[in-house]
């Protein structure tokens, strides 16, 4: 009906304005996709054809999707969480296949069938909970690592069945036989690559690398990528295995953040193309003449999945209010369902009113998913009145331990990091809190005598239990810049006049989180830095005077706190002798200060060699200065100089004069 270039276009208009719209409104863009090739499939106005080709281009998009899991596929991961990898996602994948394959043979479906069923509705979709997971800061949680663990289970458990069902499209066979020697094709397939192709793909990207070619580097990824999928198909498997297996050899390399980052336009595309070609196989007329059905089934997965995902989680001793948040955050479908739906409509294992009614209810079960994961806590706490009970008993208890403390150190992760700040803190007998949401560790520690108590830091009511109004100096030390700056925009509302101290990994993050409130960011990896500095100068023979000198002018020139310092009462007796040195300053804008409603360009302070560090003010996220800042009564104005320019300019501020010369 239309050439080639006007359906490109179609599809691409289409896919630009669905996206936009699903991103509005918070919804994930797979079902936007699926919705593209519902509407122009050959089912409903017919533009898109639904040919050989075209299935077999959109397939790529399984390639690149399975390669993008064999990317992040971690076996120290794997190990890491091996008891709830193993025992968790097993339980559940393997319980659910279970019975929803019985279900689906009383229905008086072949068990071929109900075996591709069965195996597309166990998956949870990776991306939804993930990111949801992430924009809440939840993946830390309990629940959030339940969660993850079963899902990579399950990204695991997919590849077996992808050499599975091609096995079973084979009519008139011994499946005994042709599982066995699918089995023995993917073990030596596996053998060879992970030998000899581990051999040859580190000086391979090694020479590719050197020639400093972005455009070569990413044919030489396609080209490895398309090479290892087209070898498992020839021995019978299929693409997405290859790709898979691609992806864990990549993964082995120094470049696998550069494969990801440069692979994912692509990825993400030839993806898309896949759920629109997913979208095209919907009828939207069976849909509707079987959508009583479609919706009690509906209701009935997301209620099983969630109840088999809670009973597993609660067998494990974990309490009940938890195993719930786990399976209502894993009650859905996910991608991989259909990439197994659509392998087994390409073997003929599933057709006609199955295929509709199964795609209708795993693509609905996505589009609620959001909403079920965004409430799991209101619900476990609805439906299990002691797990609120525990929440406010967990409160009350690091109340009691944080109601004697004044002038106290709050710490946010009582991890490595917050261990070693904890050591340091009693050593000088400085009194301290720590909140983590590690139970494991925050027992251990709590055996051991040291003051960590279990708690959301994020939680403005656990921040107000551990004392925040009363202490010193709130300490961020987990490298989690979404968690810091969650807890970040809670000191600024509750208490800001605290002081905030976040560790993070690297400077990359410095300048926004200092916008958003923190009084100092210290880099893990620019500290680790010094100190190796530090070492190798020492070791080369230059004198400790002269490197510690070095090592200071970097930090006075990186770190605001350590260029200038603000004296005290024990600072008098130094004052002959450090009548020029620069320091830092705090003037508070009272009532009636000349300064107020003012913009900073009238006050001129430059004028008295003074630098203006910054301004604290309540309930604002840290105001950015400028010469057209406005000051406000309550504003801290932190100025840098020498005390006779720091006395001038604070008259300056409060006065509208100059007192010294």
């Amino acid at each position: 009906m239309f050439g080639t270039l006007p359906l490109i276009l179609i599809l691409l208009i289409s896919s630009v304005i669905a996206v936009a719209i699903f991103r509005k409104l918070r919804l994930p863009a797979m079902i936007a996709y699926f919705g593209v090739g519902l509407a122009l499939g050959p089912h409903t106005f017919g533009l898109l054809p639904d040919d050989e080709a075209s299935r077999e281009f959109a397939e790529f998009g399984i390639v690149f999707l399975m390669f993008s899991i064999g990317l992040e596929f971690s076996l120290p991961q794997l190990y890491a969480m091996r008891k709830k990898v193993l025992g968790l996602g097993g339980a559940q994948v393997f319980i659910s296949l279970i019975v929803i394959m019985t279900v689906s043979m009383f229905a008086g479906l072949s068990w071929q069938t109900s075996f591709v069923i069965s195996a597309a509705l166990t998956m949870s979709s990776t991306a939804i909970v993930s990111k949801i997971l992430a924009e809440r800061i939840d993946l830390n949680s309990r629940h959030g690592r339940l969660s993850i663990g079963v899902l990579l289970f399950q990204d695991i458990i997919v590849v077996p069945v992808l050499v599975l069902i091609p096995a079973l499209g084979i009519a008139d066979a011994n499946l005994l036989d042709i599982l066995g020697i699918a089995t023995l094709k993917a073990a030596a397939m596996l053998l060879f690559l992970f030998t000899v192709g581990k051999w040859l793909i580190n000086p391979l990207f090694n020479l590719v690398a050197s020639q400093r070619s972005r455009e070569l580097f990413v044919m030489n990824v396609l080209m490895i990528t398309l090479l290892v999928a087209f070898a498992t198909k020839t021995a019978g498997l299929s693409y997405a295995l290859g790709a898979f297996v691609a992806g864990m050899l990549i993964s082995e390399t120094k470049y696998r953040y550069q494969v990801e980052s440069d692979i994912a336009p692509f990825r993400d595309i030839l993806l898309g193309l896949f759920f629109i070609s997913v979208g095209m196989l919907l009828n939207i007329t069976q849909i509707l003449n079987n959508l009583s059905l479609i919706l009690l089934l509906l209701a009935a997965f997301v209620l099983f999945k969630a109840i088999i995902v809670a009973l597993v989680v609660h067998f494990v001793k974990y309490e009940t209010g938890v195993a719930i948040r786990t399976g209502i955050i894993l009650a859905q479908a996910g991608e991989f369902g259909f990439v197994i739906l659509a392998l087994g409509a390409e073997q003929n294992l599933i057709s006609g009113q199955a295929l509709q009614v199964v795609l209708a209810v795993a693509l609905l079960s996505m589009v609620i998913a959001p909403v079920l994961i965004q409430y799991n806590g209101r619900i476990a706490r609805r439906l299990v009145r002691s797990y609120s009970r525990n929440s406010s008993h967990l409160v009350n208890e690091i109340e009691q331990a944080g109601k004697h403390l004044q002038d106290h150190v709050v710490i946010c992760g009582y991890g490595r990091s917050g261990q070693y700040l904890g050591r340091f803190l009693r050593e000088e007998k400085i009194p301290y809190i720590a909140l983590d949401i590690d139970p494991a560790r925050v027992l251990e520690a709590a055996a051991a005598g040291e003051n960590v108590m279990f708690g959301d830091a994020a939680r403005r009511v656990v921040l107000e239990a551990a004392g925040a109004a009363r202490a010193k100096a709130l300490i961020i030390s987990y490298a989690d810049n979404r968690a810091a700056m969650k807890i970040l925009h809670i000191a600024q509302e509750s208490y800001p006049q605290l002081p905030v101290i976040v560790r993070t990994v690297d400077d990359s993050n410095m300048e926004i989180l200092r916008e958003a409130g923190a009084t100092e960011v210290v880099p893990e990896i620019l500290e680790g830095s010094l100190m190796l500095a530090s070492h190798a100068l020492m070791l080369l023979g230059v004198p400790l005077n002269r490197v510690v000198k070095r090592i200071r002018l970097f930090r006075e020139e990186r770190y605001s706190m350590f260029k200038g310092y603000f004296h005290g009462i024990s600072d008098v007796e130094n004052e002959a002798l450090e009548k020029q040195e620069v320091r830092l300053h705090s003037i508070i804008i009272t009532a009636g200060a000349y300064a107020i409603g003012r913009r900073l360009s009238e006050m001129q302070l430059e004028s008295f060699d003074v630098e203006i560090k910054h301004i604290r003010r309540p309930n604002s996220h840290g105001a950015k200065i400028n010469e057209q800042s406005l000051i406000a009564e309550g504003d801290v104005v932190v100025l840098l100089g020498q005390p006779t320019g720091l006395t001038n300019a604070e008259n300056a501020l409060l006065m509208g004069k100059v007192a010294l010369k």
